[in-house]
């Protein structure tokens, strides 16, 4: 549960960082961020499969470049149903969701990282 939270906080903060890097996406403060990254993930697992295998004959055309379109898609819908996230366009969608993907990958590399370190240490204390 621990682990869970560690995560979504991760990815608020992601969402936060592709915030002040996109000049397209908006968010008012981090509970917003909070509320747009569980948003985002439930989009991303239960609503992106569906559309991946809906897409499939366009993507395996555009040899997966459709994937990113789809990706935008779905960050400019959840910018569109929440207040305190805007998306202002699909290719600010695209951008951000790419640049999240990225960010949220690095942080919780490295959170694990941490966490794997942490554990490490406290078992060779015994």
């Amino acid at each position: 549960m621990l682990r869970l939270l560690l995560i979504w906080t991760l990815n608020a903060l992601a969402l936060l960082t592709v915030a002040n890097l996109v000049p397209g996406i908006h968010i008012d403060g981090f509970e917003a961020a909070l509320v747009a990254a569980l948003f985002l993930g439930f989009v991303n697992t239960l609503i992106r499969p569906i559309l991946l295998l809906l897409t499939l004959p366009v993507t395996l055309l555009t040899l997966g470049l459709f994937i990113f379109v789809v990706n935008g898609l779905l960050f400019w819908f959840i910018g569109s149903i929440l207040k305190g996230f805007i998306v202002d366009g699909l290719w600010y969608g695209v951008a951000g969701s790419m640049l999240y993907s990225f960010f949220s990958w690095g942080l919780q590399a490295a959170a694990a990282l941490l966490v794997r370190k942490h554990d490490q240490q406290n078992t060779d204390q015994f």
